[in-house]
């Protein structure tokens, strides 16, 4: 599987972004996907997850209400709405996807990875 997330910018706080993840090679619909980001000189950092069908989300308290995750299988995409950015959401995104049954807070429990999208939100 081969992903390509896009989206990201320079935005001031408060604003919005939408980052996308396409997937060519295979399809998505059989993987849990997922979102991180890593900030210069931190860790990864789990910030959401979504199961394969859609119906179960998950997502770092940092960012519950205000980052929406969601999926279109048909479209072989996963998004992330991204509303109400505050600068320490400034990182580099990353969309990955896991097969595994459990574990998707976890940057191990997953094994293909995009090649990440800048994020940078001015104060």
């Amino acid at each position: 599987v081969q992903l390509q997330a896009s989206g990201g910018g320079l935005v001031q706080a408060g604003d919005s972004l939408r980052l996308s993840c396409a997937a060519s090679g295979r399809t998505l619909s059989s993987y849990t996907m997922g979102w991180f980001r890593q900030a210069p000189g931190q860790e990864r950092e789990f910030v959401s997850a979504i199961t394969w069908s859609g119906q179960y989300t998950f997502d770092a308290d940092s960012v519950k209400g205000r980052f929406t995750i969601s999926r279109d299988n048909a479209k072989n995409t996963v998004y992330l709405q991204m509303n109400s950015l505050k600068p320490e959401d400034t990182a580099l995104y990353y969309c990955a996807a896991s097969d595994a049954n459990y574990g998707w807070t976890n940057f191990r429990s997953y094994h293909y990875w995009g090649q990440g999208t800048q994020v940078t939100v001015s104060s």
